[in-house]
């Protein structure tokens, strides 16, 4: 089966997701758990339907700013847009939802961060 992306937003009580293209919906506490959750919805519909099961392996996350600076914690805004040479409060104003970033300033954002993962994939301690 192909790849389902399925939109992860912040909301009051969690965070919500759903999948693009299929009336599937769930909620979780972390993106393990929402992983699990529309994998298991999914499933219960595609076996409403008569279609192939699919696997976690088959899913993917696409969250907005505000989820995933919630989920990853870790990450400094302000150290990421001292990084990405943006102004921290516009971040800031992207991460609280105050304002919503162009394709061009999200892509900025998700280059960045991605850099940072991939130093981090790299990176090796003296043991």
């Amino acid at each position: 089966m192909k790849q389902i992306n399925v939109t992860v937003e912040k909301t009051n009580t969690g965070f919500s997701a759903g999948a693009d293209k299929y009336p599937v919906y769930t909620a979780g506490d972390s993106l393990e758990e929402i992983r699990l959750n529309i994998t298991e919805a999914l499933n219960l519909y595609f076996d409403y339907k008569g279609a192939h099961h699919v696997s976690k392996e088959n899913i993917k996350l696409v969250l907005d700013l505000a989820s995933f600076f919630s989920f990853y914690k870790v990450i400094n805004a302000k150290a990421l847009s001292e990084r990405i040479g943006m102004n921290q409060s516009l971040l800031a104003q992207y991460i609280n939802g105050a304002k919503k970033p162009s394709a061009i300033q999200t892509r900025r954002i998700l280059k960045g961060v991605q850099q940072v993962g991939k130093e981090l994939m790299e990176m090796q301690f003296l043991l």
